[in-house]
């Protein structure tokens, strides 16, 4: 008797420990998935930060681009009017 008692008491031990873990797994996971959320928008703030940065870079480097051929230009075809 007293070996069945102790037998019910381990069973129920381990019963609830294995519900006490799954309650605690559950909690760390739903952290995670909101940590994994604020890391996605974190990662994407800066992506888009990045990309607005390269894309100024670029429209910059050309507007310059593109201004000098165009002296260029006007001063060649200034050089071809002028009497000699």
């Amino acid at each position: 008797m007293k070996l069945f008692a102790n037998c019910v008491v381990l069973g129920l031990l381990l019963v609830s420990g294995a519900a006490f873990a799954q309650d605690t797994q559950t909690q760390s996971t739903t952290q995670s998935s909101k940590q994994d959320m604020k890391d996605a928008g974190s990662d994407t703030k800066d992506a888009a930060k990045k990309t607005g940065s390269a894309t100024k870079k670029g429209s910059k480097k050309v507007a310059h681009k593109s201004a000098k051929k165009t002296k260029e230009g006007a001063d060649k075809v200034e050089d071809k009017t002028q009497p000699q």
